[in-house]
């Protein structure tokens, strides 16, 4: 059994970290607010922009654009999306599993890029070929650094580094849970209108034409779904990281009553040791 010391070192220890888990929680918590609240925002724009760019190119027929022309696909490219800062439960562990296991299963010619250094930490020691990698991206998260990775991925994707790109990333669906999840970025997905869609695009006049307004689209597009996944991430990471430490908070208030109880019951027993050791001292000297 542990001394009374040896104890009380534990409890103060264990105050400490629970005073930590606290105020980390605080700091996680209104992050979340500000990063929830630019997460919500640029859904509605993502979306419609995406219609747009769906219903132009059902209207103009033909590939219009090679980031809209599927392609032989000779390499592929994983973009891989994770956070800068442990300490957020299983955020990081989970999609760098998932990626790791979805590289192997492409194959050796695939290429990888990584944003997130407990991403990049994690897989350089593994056999991965990493051609790209941004750190620190969270710190300072702006729509330029966004725009930055777009235009690395499209200049080689152009160059034909890459035939297809695609992201894996976590997704914000509520406060406790976060959804890995993996999206095609390139070549752009053509989605097929029904009928009465296309019909209803027929009866607009495009000032200029589909093909030059899909032409100034799709960059847009493009720097709209990164900056959304970016977002995504970062609402996601914060919320695992307050969960984290929530539950951390708990149990190390319930390893504080467990320590307070055993300090307790040694602090009894000594005590009580000590008067049977007075007493023992007393009845001695009495027969003497």
């Amino acid at each position: 059994m542990a001394t009374l010391k040896e104890l009380k070192v534990r409890i103060g220890g264990i105050k400490s970290t629970q005073k930590i888990t606290k105020a980390m929680k605080m700091v996680a918590s209104a992050k979340l607010r500000r990063a929830q609240e630019k997460t919500i925002a640029a859904r509605p724009y993502a979306k419609k922009i995406n219609e747009l760019l769906t219903n132009l190119v059902s209207a103009a027929g033909e590939a219009t654009d090679e980031l809209l022309e599927p392609r032989e696909i000779k390499s592929r490219c994983v973009v891989v999306v994770s956070a800068d800062r442990g300490l957020a439960g299983s955020f990081n562990t989970n999609i760098i599993r998932y990626a790791y296991s979805y590289i192997k299963s492409l194959g050796e010619n695939t290429k990888v890029v990584i944003i997130g250094k407990k991403a990049f930490d994690s897989l350089k020691k593994k056999d991965v070929h990493i051609i790209h990698s941004v750190t620190g991206l969270f710190n300072d998260l702006t729509i330029e650094r966004s725009n930055e990775i777009v235009n690395f991925l499209v200049d080689n994707y152009k160059k034909r580094t890459f035939d297809s790109v695609e992201i894996i990333s976590n997704e914000f669906v509520t406060m406790v849970k976060q959804e890995t999840v993996k999206a095609q970025f390139l070549p752009l997905k053509k989605i097929k209108s029904d009928d009465k869609e296309t019909k209803a695009s027929g009866d607009y006049i495009y000032e200029p034409s589909e093909i030059e307004i899909i032409k100034e689209l799709i960059p847009k597009q493009l720097r709209v779904q990164m900056w959304k996944v970016l977002l995504e991430s970062n609402t996601s990471e914060h919320a695992a990281r307050m969960t984290a430490m929530e539950t951390a908070t708990k149990n190390a208030t319930d390893l504080l009553m467990e320590l307070e109880l055993s300090y307790n019951q040694a602090r009894q027993a000594a005590i009580t040791k000590e008067i049977l050791e007075i007493v023992g001292g007393a009845e001695a000297l009495k027969d003497a």
